[in-house]
């Protein structure tokens, strides 16, 4: 902490050297673990970046989906954003995870957890449209109609280093056109904004984390923290005696 490290690295350094000491400790190399008698740095919370709703907007609406690359883009972001995906979800898709019928999604998440979220309007046409036109020119072999939903220009399945440099590259292209500020966008940020935005709707806190796949509401309740900023800095800028 004197050398000046952020909190982060102090805690990564600390408990590295109390795994050490505690095997020292299991191996009898010594009696105790003086490690733990140190204190964690406390780090800061960081709100998760969102983008406004007009910010997603502007991002979605300017890709277009004149070449299969594009409207695979197309439909993957407006999925991403539609279901609140992690990245890892989103490249785990197959094509049977799509029900058109039901309007869902079969996502799985972390630990092997299946959920079903509902995909709206924009994202089942943008997937409609990448399905009957975009994916056959990227299939190879006989897996026409099935395999992973998301396919590289070679035919494989996308990673996440995929998606997130294909985001980034939309995001600037938005900021070139229009000005808008999407230095930041990434998968999660559109995942944080699904949560944000569906808050600011009136959606219910338990509902959300069913949504997202949150273990524990204690991870969603992240996004009423970021609420409380947002109406906090409405109410400083807009009330005479504020």
């Amino acid at each position: 902490s004197e050398q000046g490290q952020a909190p982060a690295s102090v805690a990564r350094k600390l408990a590295a050297l109390r795994a050490l000491l505690r095997v020292q400790v299991e191996l009898g190399l010594r009696e105790d673990n003086p490690a733990e008698l140190v204190g964690s740095p406390k780090r800061p919370q960081r709100l998760p970046r969102v983008l406004k709703p007009a910010e997603v907007a502007a991002l979605l609406d300017r890709i277009p989906v004149t070449t299969p690359l594009e409207q695979r883009d197309r439909a993957m972001f407006e999925l991403a954003y539609a279901s609140g995906l992690r990245a890892e979800e989103i490249v785990s898709l197959e094509v049977e995870s799509i029900d058109f019928d039901s309007e869902l999604v079969r996502v799985e998440g972390k630990g092997g957890k299946t959920r079903l979220v509902p995909a709206g309007e924009h994202a089942l046409k943008a997937l409609r449209g990448y399905l009957e036109r975009g994916r056959p020119a990227l299939v190879l072999g006989p897996e026409a109609t099935g395999g992973p939903l998301f396919l590289s220009k070679s035919g494989r399945r996308l990673s996440t280093s995929d998606v997130r440099r294909r985001l980034r590259t939309w995001s600037r292209q938005v900021q070139l056109v229009g000005g808008t500020s999407l230095v930041d966008a990434h998968p999660h940020a559109l995942r944080h904004s699904f949560a944000t935005h569906l808050l600011e709707g009136g959606a219910d806190l338990r509902a959300i984390q069913e949504l997202l796949g949150h273990a524990t509401i204690s991870t969603t309740q992240v996004y009423t923290r970021v609420e409380s900023a947002r109406l906090r800095a409405a109410y400083e800028s807009a009330h005479p005696r504020a």
